[in-house]
């Protein structure tokens, strides 16, 4: 017994402790990174928290938040070089999104992420966006409101619109290094915007008005080749792509009813599988959608308590997103030819051996390959109420 407790304290002295033990009042605490590129160097943005801001029961009028900014030859230097203004070290550890500019990204932004991805301090679950039409920085200078931290406003509207609205696409640093890295599908991010009176943004005027001047908003969808952007995805076609690759969790859509009036379908389950095939030589793809949905919503004078009905409803949906997946792919192979559906992968899993002979020339056949789009409808509940009351007051 003696000897084991000999042996125990012995290897005590063999442990390490806290040696990298830092306290909170010594760490700048980042919510938001921004990375643009000016002229040959990385432009690096971080939006830190005041913690006198977040502490405090009461406001004191100050902004939650404050920005720090410097320039250097790479991001993980221009981060460092922060500490030239900052009075606390950056401390990336609970980032919730990563804005890259959009003249970075034209150029190319694999090598400004290699520092993120990296670091042991960062976790893998924060958003990455691109700025749309303008730098990082201008994303990241502005105030917001309900979510008074901005960093935290921008990673909940986007969790918010990908779950209801299927326009926009979450995805995390982990996702978009794998879509760069893969062989058979290339890379999307969803854009990031301030819409409004810009340069009132940071002001306090933006935060205290009903409608603020300037506010931050998701729209489109960055397209990439490798990893440079090289075209946006309208909204219409942004839905498009999230019903092909299976990113749709909940969302609506309108059709036409008759002549006069539209119904809105609200999309409550949603399954979308990509399969490939070689035919005659050449790749081929399917693509079979099932939909579930409820109506939501009627503005013409229909009989929803007539079975034919609601058969021409689940018709006229399935039409309408047959010609929206059919669209979405036209565009994307002729206008950016970047296989950003995965068409490349499904083929490669069905028909590995076949893959390899289309592999290194995979951007020529991308464009020219069949895809077949198939939709089934199900419309499940009408609601509360059978028809319309619009009926009776007309």
């Amino acid at each position: 017994m003696k000897r084991c407790m000999f042996v125990l304290l012995i290897l005590s002295f063999f442990l390490t402790g806290c040696w990298d033990r830092r306290e909170l009042n010594e760490l700048g605490i980042t919510l938001a990174i921004g990375i643009d590129k000016v002229e040959d160097e990385y432009q690096v943005t971080a939006q830190v928290v005041v913690p006198s801001e977040i502490s405090t029961k009461t406001s004191t009028g100050r902004s939650p938040v404050t920005l720090f900014q410097a320039n250097g030859e790479t991001v993980y230097e221009a981060l460092r070089k922060i500490t030239k203004i900052s009075p606390r070290k950056i401390y990336p550890g609970h980032l919730r999104t990563l804005v890259l500019g959009e003249d970075l990204a034209e150029e190319g932004i694999a090598e400004s992420l290699d520092f993120l991805s990296r670091d042991w301090e960062l976790r893998s679950d924060f958003y990455v966006v691109i700025a749309k039409d303008m730098t990082a920085e201008e994303v990241l200078n502005v105030t917001t409101t309900i979510e008074n931290i901005p960093a935290n406003k921008m990673f909940n509207t986007l969790k918010t619109s990908e779950a209801f609205w299927a326009a926009t696409n979450g995805i995390l640093l982990d996702e978009f290094i794998g879509y760069l890295t893969s062989d058979g599908k290339e890379a999307v991010l969803t854009g990031i915007l301030v819409t409004g009176e810009q340069k009132k943004g940071s002001s306090k005027q933006n935060v205290e008005s009903i409608t603020p001047p300037a506010r931050i908003e998701y729209d489109e969808l960055a397209v990439f080749k490798k990893d440079k952007l090289v075209g946006w995805l309208t909204e219409r076609e942004a839905r498009g792509y999230n019903a092909i690759v299976n990113e749709v969790q909940n969302t609506v859509t309108a059709i036409s009813c008759s002549e006069e009036g539209k119904a809105t379908l609200e999309i409550i389950q949603f399954d979308s599988k990509i399969k490939g095939n070689i035919n005659k030589g050449k790749p081929v793809v399917d693509v079979n959608i099932k939909v579930k949905g409820n109506v939501g919503e009627v503005e013409c004078q229909i009989n929803l308590n007539d079975p034919q009905t609601i058969v021409e409803l689940e018709k006229n949906t399935q039409k309408k997103m047959e010609e929206l997946i059919k669209s979405t792919i036209e565009t994307v192979q002729k206008q950016y030819k970047s296989d950003i559906f995965g068409f490349g992968d499904a083929i490669h899993r069905s028909n590995p051996k076949e893959w390899k002979k289309f592999k290194e020339q995979w951007d020529e056949e991308f464009p020219e390959m069949t895809a077949n789009v198939k939709v089934d409808v199900k419309l499940v509940h009408t609601g509360t109420v059978g028809n319309s009351f619009l009926e009776e007051v007309k």
